[in-house]
This record gives structure tokens, C-alpha cells and sequence, in this order.
């Protein structure tokens, strides 16, 4: 009677119901416990079908083997030599182990050697690819017609003087007499930063609360709908607009009149700014162009410059607190510092460890730094003295569509596909973030307020936040439904004190948000 397991005699011995064979208790136990079934029929079994056989007490018998000392000494001598087959068999196993882990580890420093000179060989060579991206459109304008050249005579001269050898653009730089302004100007306004104090005029919060749509006004064509990006000219409350059917409309906004329509772009108006005491308008278009419109007499705005130094889309433009500077940039990975009354461009600057476009660009309220966000999710601080990336900021999805400082010079706001996110420019880190739309829906743009009390974005709606500090809520005091049923709230800003918010969307009308009571009274 032996274990139809082991083959051996067994201590304990038990029979199953289903088969009728034998098993040693403790051998079938654990097999039931793994497998669940009969280890010779393989049909189900569990310890119910398991009855245990009584036997008599019975001593074993030893082995022949163990009878004599002969007889265990080879028993021990058979051990001995299995214990040295096995300790050999782990020998080997760990010798080519060894071997192995040498070569993967060989292999590993051979990759990770090749990967850094890629990497050198990529860097080097999108290096060479900007500078080659910014020779070509140069090259491109000195052979522009007679009729461009004439009516642009004193750029198109300033361009052949600016010729060097080999076709190469040279760029004048930005001086130090140019760097010297920029710093007065950043002196100066620093100091009355740190007497500001909020003007006791500024829309309070519970006004904002009630604000409704007053007004909207159709600025652009009906088969090219869309506003893009717009400007408000404090002093004359005029607004500006650019839109896709690549106009730009200046706008009255207390007579509810257009004052002049700006024809001249090929494509879209992407970005437009007042300069100059509302003078001077600039725009930048799909076209890669930018124009600089001068007002006349009759209230016209006629082009003065028109600038074609990016190889492509210009996204943003922004100017100087000093009225004499503006900045572009654009989707060919630069950006351009430009004077505005001769414009000429002093310096174009490229990150030569990036590739990704520009979509978006603002100045500091001071001045002295340029904020730029990317198509791909990055946030760039540059130092325009010495043209440097200073800091980057990154944690956003998808490209950066807005951008915003703070009156108060310590907080960036971003809008990209995730949201808004909020930055301390003092600790150069992310403080708080806003996503108000679900991940399919981009956040289009984002502005503070001229006072830096209030912060609007825009989406699928337009949001108005109370801006806070670091650490207290930004609490959200008014939502407004976009009226366009486009679902994009494209470009959005706060009026003089806030009094009004004006926004933009992707039909051609231009919304004016504030207290239907007030509105009148300015009328």
C-alpha cells in the first residue's frame, strides 16, 4: 500500500472517495490547497472527498542500506556528491550571471555616451538651423518690389546699410543709451510702485458681481468672423480689435462709433497694442508681418512701417513702458526688440535650446523683463538688458495662449489648455492654479486689471477672479456666459478702473460687460 504521490509507504495514509486511491495526508492536503484536484485523475477534489485509512502502529523497518556502517558510509558518500553536483551547477549559474550583468552594464555606458553626443549634435544643429531661418527672410527683402521699397524708402535704405557680407543681416543691438532709458523708466516706475494704492474709483467687488452685458457691437465681416486680440486706449477709451478677416477696427467706445478700419494684412490680425498716447497702433498677423499705423488728421490710422523680419506667424506684440519700444514674437522661435518711431529692429533673439514657437508675449509692468510663453507648454522670463533667458516656468499642457503681469510686479498669470496658473516672480514658482474647463476646452486668454485687484480668463465663458495674495483665496465673484455661441472667449480686458470689461470671441462682435446704470451716465 503506497502513496500515489510519493511512491513510498505512507505514515499518514488517507483515500479519496472519488478515485480510491492512496495519498500520504500531508502530500494531498498540500496539493488540494495549490491546485484543487486529483494529481493522478485530475478531476475537482477537496478535503471532504479525503477519508482518513486507520492503520496499525507499526515500527519501519531500516533500509538495507542503514543496517550496516559500509552501508550508511555510502549512503553519506551519495549525499556528498550531490551536494557537490549542485554547488557546482550554482557555481556556473552565478559565473554567467556575472558575465551577463558586465555586458549590460557595458552596454548601458555605451548608450548613455551615445545619447550626450545626439543630444550636443541636436543643440548644434537647430543653433545653425535659427541662424539659417534668419538669414532667409533678410535675404528675401532686399530683393522686395520697387513699389514696397518706395513706400517704406528710409527702412529699405536702412536695410541695405544694415547688409553685411554673405547676405547677413546685422542688427544694431540694443544700446546702452537704449539700455539706460529702459532703466530710468524701470527706476521710475518702482518708485511709484511702492506708493501705489488702489484708486478709490476702481469698480468695487460688489459692482462687479452685478455686471451684465451692456452692448455689442459687429466691428468685423460677417464671412470672416472672429476677434483675435484687442487693446483699450485708457486716456481716449477707444479700443482696438484684430480679427480674422485681417482687419484691425479702432473703435469709440462712449459713441458706440468705428473711428477707422486698418486694411492691409494678407491674414489673420493675431495681436494689436496702442502706442504712443493712442498715436501709434501696431499689429502683427499670420501673414509674418508686422505694421506700424499712424493716426492722421482726418482720424485715420495710415500704415508707417510695415516690418518683415519673422519667417513666421507673428503671435504677439507687446510695448514698452517708455512708449518708444515694442516686442514681437513669433512662431519662428524669436523675438524682436524694435524702436518704434524709426522701426528699426535692434536686436532679434533666438533660444538656441529650444525649438518651439512663441505664442504669446507681455512686458513687465517695469520694464526690464519680457515674459513669453511657448507652443510647447514652456513660460520664458528673458532679461531684455541682456537679452537672456533668466528663468522658465513649466507645468502647463499644450500652448501657452496668454499671458499677464500684475500691476504690483510679483504675480504672472498664464492661460494654456489646462487652465490658468499663477506665478510668483520672487520665489519663481507656481502658487495657484485655475482650471475651469474640462481638458478639451483651452483657456483663450487671461488679463489682470490695471489696478491688479482683479483677474478675468476667458474659455467656453469669461471668469472674474478677486485677486488675493500668495496665500489667501482668489475667490471667484462673477461668471458670464459667452453670448457668442462660439464657445471661445479669445481676448478680454478691463476698462478704465474697471468699470467695463470688453471681450472678444470667434463671431465678429466685440461685448461690452459692466453696470447697465453707469453705462448711461457716461453716454
Amino acid at each position: 500500500m503506497n502513496c500515489s504521490i510519493s511512491g513510498e509507504v505512507p505514515e499518514v495514509p488517507v483515500v479519496s472517495m472519488k478515485s480510491g486511491l492512496i495519498f500520504e495526508k500531508r502530500l494531498i492536503e498540500r496539493h488540494i490547497s495549490d491546485y484543487g484536484k486529483c494529481p493522478v485523475t485530475g478531476e475537482p477534489l477537496t478535503m471532504d472527498d479525503i477519508i482518513p485509512v486507520k492503520t496499525g502502529k507499526i515500527v519501519k523497518p531500516r533500509p538495507v542500506q542503514a543496517a550496516s556502517i559500509p552501508g550508511m558510509l555510502g549512503m553519506f558518500q551519495i549525499e556528498w556528491d550531490g551536494l557537490m553536483l549542485s554547488n557546482f551547477a550554482l557555481e556556473q549559474q552565478l559565473h554567467t550571471a556575472r558575465q551577463e550583468l558586465s555586458h549590460a552594464l557595458y552596454q548601458h555606458d555605451a548608450a548613455c555616451r551615445v545619447i550626450a553626443r545626439l543630444k550636443k549634435e541636436r543643440d548644434e544643429a537647430r543653433a545653425l538651423l535659427a541662424q539659417a531661418e534668419r538669414q532667409v527672410p533678410v535675404a528675401a527683402t532686399t530683393t522686395a518690389t520697387n513699389g514696397d521699397a518706395l513706400s517704406n524708402g528710409k527702412r529699405a535704405a536702412a536695410a541695405e546699410e544694415e547688409m553685411g557680407p554673405g547676405g547677413k543681416k546685422i542688427r544694431p543691438g540694443i544700446s546702452g543709451d537704449v539700455i539706460k532709458e529702459l532703466q530710468d523708466c524701470n527706476a521710475a516706475l518702482s518708485q511709484q510702485r511702492k506708493r501705489r494704492q488702489i484708486p478709490a474709483t476702481l469698480a468695487p467687488v460688489d459692482a462687479v458681481e452685478r455686471y451684465t452685458q451692456l452692448n455689442s457691437y459687429p466691428l468685423h465681416k460677417t464671412n470672416k468672423p472672429g476677434i483675435l486680440s484687442l487693446d483699450i486706449h485708457y486716456p481716449k477709451d477707444i479700443i482696438a480689435t484684430g480679427g480674422v478677416d485681417s482687419n484691425a477696427v479702432i473703435f469709440d467706445r462712449p459713441s458706440g462709433q468705428i473711428v477707422s478700419t486698418l486694411s492691409g494684412h494678407s491674414k489673420r490680425v493675431t495681436s494689436i497694442r496702442f502706442a504712443a498716447e493712442g498715436e501709434l497702433v501696431v499689429t502683427g498677423s499670420a501673414d509674418k508681418t508686422v505694421r506700424v499705423w499712424q493716426s492722421s488728421e482726418n482720424g485715420n490710422y495710415d500704415c508707417k512701417h510695415t516690418l518683415k523680419d519673422h519667417s513666421a506667424e507673428v503671435q504677439a506684440v507687446t510695448v514698452h513702458a517708455t512708449n518708444k519700444y515694442f516686442v514681437t514674437a513669433s512662431l519662428d522661435g524669436t523675438w524682436c526688440f524694435y524702436e518704434l518711431a524709426s522701426g528699426l529692429c535692434l536686436a532679434q533673439v533666438a533660444d538656441a535650446s529650444e525649438s518651439e514657437g512663441y505664442t504669446s508675449a507681455a512686458f513687465h509692468p517695469d520694464g526690464l523683463i519680457l515674459g513669453a510663453g511657448t507652443s510647447g507648454a514652456l513660460v520664458k522670463i528673458w532679461d531684455v538688458k541682456s537679452q537672456a533667458n533668466v528663468a522658465k516656468f513649466d507645468g502647463h499642457v499644450g500652448a501657452v495662449t496668454a499671458i499677464s503681469f500684475s500691476e504690483n510686479g510679483y504675480f504672472l498669470a498664464t492661460a494654456a489648455q489646462d487652465g490658468v496658473k499663477l506665478w510668483d516672480l520672487r520665489k519663481l514658482r507656481n502658487f495657484r492654479s485655475f482650471t475651469p474647463y474640462d481638458e478639451d476646452t483651452a483657456t483663450q486668454s487671461v488679463e489682470f486689471d490695471h489696478s491688479g485687484s482683479y483677474l478675468a480668463l476667458g474659455g467656453s465663458d469669461i471668469r472674474v477672479h478677486q485677486a488675493a495674495s500668495v496665500k489667501s483665496e482668489w475667490n471667484l465673484i462673477k461668471t458670464f456666459p459667452d453670448l457668442s455661441g462660439t464657445g471661445k472667449a479669445t481676448c478680454l480686458k478691463f476698462g478704465p478702473d474697471a468699470k467695463y470689461i470688453a471681450v472678444g470671441s470667434m463671431d465678429r462682435n466685440l461685448r461690452i460687460f459692466g453696470l447697465p446704470g453707469e453705462d448711461q451716465s457716461e453716454s
